[in-house]
């Protein structure tokens, strides 16, 4: 093995990471039970190792060493010693290189070996034994990185929540048939900045962009040896390194030019994260950095067996969020990337792992205190995925105030209400009012329920109208993935038609749940394409997909039908962006009056009559009114009424007392129809569709 015979200078346990000065480079990584840190250096192209050093010094166990001469580009790994006793929860084994946990760049990706595993994976009881094949071949490398940058007085658009709208999507599957861009930025950080598209968010009248996971992951053994990809990126490797297939020539700067590009036109960044698990998976897994480094601290292990992970997620391990030194992960990479790129929020993946201590989730755990508490999180958003599958794995509505939370709940009731279920009123005017039973209690606000009807987690908004079973053929598990209840109907024909009445009615249908997602309460997120009906052709899990099946057609968009659904969208968005009503800063129970007589929340049925008891409970009961009122800043008082027909017939609404002057401003069923005043008491609304009025009045009061 090729030496040095210099020594590392003792360093210093601050930051962690490899932290260059221009002149050398301080490495620092934690191990509660380490014996020994190694760390290897190798040649520009990874495939060598050129020097191997030992951390000197260990303070409050984190081991540290300063070498000098070495500077941004140098390529490193560490080995670390230690007990292996998986019995007892240890599994070192310095024959494995391991990345950096705070490696801000890697250099390759993993290839496929037995040696990436710790132990011999034929041996009987496997994980028990002890494999001596060397893993640096097959391993990807850290990257020692000077992240300087100029950010030319740039501004972040901190659009407030009630403002937010948000549009979900995939580096790649955005931009890689973008044909007006070169091939190579296609797919990349690059192509997020090119101008057509980010006018095309900016006409749709969306404020933030959600980006599926863009730390770097693995791409899954079972998946490449089925020639398919993991195309989500939900199996974290790094998380401080952005995945390299989405850098492209422009490396670690294209991420920053792409959100100074999205700021400039006020379109916040939000990324999804992933950091309740990470790439390694069971006690079966490879061995990638955390298990080499310390199994014991990062990983929830199974207190009379921790020979075993506990699985909470589902991916075979949990990380232990109840370690001080792993909330110190993730804080500082939450840190890291608001920073060093300028992110705007966070949505996290399976949030209720993140709470989670021994006895179960707890809302006051430590890592929520931390993020609550610390000032550069301060102004960014964070977003939880309020669910898991472990014990108790269902917590929408139980986070801690500061939070937003994907809302399931929301999802499921406007489906189920659209494609005809009875007994669906209730719970489609919960719906519309933020669902204020889960969310409105320690102070929260209406933006913490994040609205939804499909997500990249199930069928697109078209494939929800078009299929009624999943078609998931082409991920090789014979069609045993994915949900299995979708609450989607497909209108009388499987998959595509040629019926122009089916055509209709899918569409129609489709217009009425984004009216609903755009006029109820809370924060809208809108799947990336749906607003063109974009299909994965009923694929409901296309996580492995990555191919035209995922990426976004952008001749459909083009399209007579894409062009008229994106108009209807953006005209929903400048709708709620208009009245505060619907944008609501605060949760609206039908006790104040804006005007005498008028609350700021009344639900009626078709007769303009109020609602009660007899009526919620009526199983067939499909159509409702819901009028609004809000004191304007110029003291006015804004009126909406928002009149639902979800039976298979037009139906007559007669317009509630008091008499107003109302303007119809957007009826789902005529898209395109301009808004104009109403000259009767009443008007018909047609089957499967949305009206929306509204009106201003002035308070006279004193």
């Amino acid at each position: 093995m090729p030496t040095r015979p210099d020594r590392l200078l003792p360093g210093s346990p601050y930051p962690l990471g490899a932290t260059t000065d221009g002149v050398g480079t301080n490495f620092a990584v934690f191990s509660a039970h380490a014996t020994r840190i190694e760390l290897c250096l190798f040649d520009p192209s990874g495939r060598r190792e050129v020097a191997r050093y030992d951390l000197p010094e260990c303070t409050d166990q984190v081991w540290h060493g300063y070498l000098p001469h070495v500077r941004a580009g140098q390529l490193y790994g560490f080995r670390a010693h230690g007990p292996y006793r998986p019995e007892e929860g240890h599994r070192f084994n310095h024959n494995k290189l391991l990345l950096d946990p705070y490696a801000r760049l890697l250099h390759g990706q993993v290839r496929w070996s037995d040696s990436l595993y710790g132990y011999r994976i034929n041996a009987p009881k496997a994980d028990l034994s002890f494999d001596r094949r060397d893993s640096a071949a097959a391993m990807p490398k850290s990257v020692v990185v000077d992240d300087s940058f100029h950010w030319r007085r740039e501004r972040r658009p901190e659009v407030p929540w009630p403002r937010t709208v948000i549009y979900e999507a995939h580096v790649k599957g955005l931009t890689q048939r973008l044909e007006h861009i070169l091939p190579p930025e296609r797919g990349t950080f690059s192509a997020l900045s090119d101008p057509r598209l980010i006018d095309h968010l900016v006409k749709l009248g969306v404020t933030a962009l959600e980006l599926l996971p863009i730390h770097a992951f693995v791409q899954d053994r079972y998946l490449v040896e089925k020639k398919l990809a993991n195309y989500w990126g939900y199996n974290t490797l790094a998380f401080f390194a952005p995945e390299p297939r989405y850098l492209g020539e422009g490396g670690l700067n294209s991420i920053r030019a792409a959100v100074q590009s999205l700021h400039a036109a006020g379109i916040e960044v939000i990324l999804d994260v992933v950091y309740n698990h990470t790439a390694e998976g069971s006690e079966l897994g490879p061995t990638f950095s955390f298990r080499g480094l310390d199994n014991a601290s990062y990983y929830r292990l199974l207190p009379d067996n921790p020979r075993h992970h506990i699985n909470d997620t589902g991916t075979g391990n949990t990380v232990n969020t109840s370690h001080p030194r792993v909330i110190q992960l993730i804080m500082d990479s939450l840190r890291y990337w608001v920073e060093a790129f300028h992110v705007d929020g966070f949505r996290f993946d399976l949030g209720v792992t993140l709470g989670r201590e021994p006895h179960g989730f707890d809302p006051n755990n430590g890592l929520f205190k931390a993020m609550r508490q610390d000032p550069v999180l301060a102004n960014v958003k964070l977003i939880s995925e309020p669910w898991d599958v472990g014990p108790g794995g269902y917590q929408i509505g139980n986070h801690p105030p500061g939070f937003a939370e994907w809302n399931g709940r929301f999802r499921d009731h406007v489906r189920r209400f659209w494609k005809g279920d009875g007994g669906m009123r209730p719970a489609l005017a919960a719906a519309l009012g933020g669902t204020a039973e889960l969310f409105d209690k320690e102070c929260r606000r209406p933006w913490a329920s994040v609205n939804f009807v499909t997500a990249h987690d199930g069928y697109t908004l078209a494939d929800w109208t078009a299929y009624e079973q999943k078609h998931n053929e082409a991920n090789g598990e014979d069609n045993q993935d994915g949900a299995n209840d979708n609450e989607s109907r497909n209108w009388g024909v499987e998959g595509p038609t040629e019926d122009e009445a089916i055509l209709a009615q899918r569409a129609r249908v489709a217009r009425a749940a984004l009216a609903t997602l755009a006029f109820s309460h809370g924060t809208p997120m809108l799947l990336g394409g749906d607003e063109f009906g974009r299909t994965q052709q009923g694929n409901n899990n296309a996580y492995c997909q990555d191919n035209e099946l995922s990426w976004f057609d952008w001749g459909q968009a083009a399209s007579d039908p894409g062009r008229a659904m994106t108009g209807y969208v953006a005209r929903l968005l400048r709708l709620r962006a208009e009245l505060g009503t619907i944008s609501a800063a605060c949760f609206m129970h039908g006790v104040d009056e804006p005007l005498p007589g008028v609350a700021d929340t009344a639900w009626f049925d078709e007769t303009g009559a109020p609602m009660g008891e007899d009526d919620w409970n009526y199983t067939e009961g499909r159509l409702l009114a819901l009028r609004r009122a809000a004191r304007r800043d110029d003291g006015r008082i804004e009126i909406t009424l928002l009149l639902v027909n979800g039976s298979h017939e037009p139906r007559r609404f007669e317009l509630p007392p008091p008499t107003f002057s109302w303007t119809c401003r957007l009826d789902s069923a005529a898209p395109e129809a301009p808004e104009h005043h109403l000259d009767d008491a009443g008007l018909d609304v047609q089957a499967h569709s949305v009206v929306l009025l509204s009106t201003y009045a002035e308070d006279h009061r004193t």
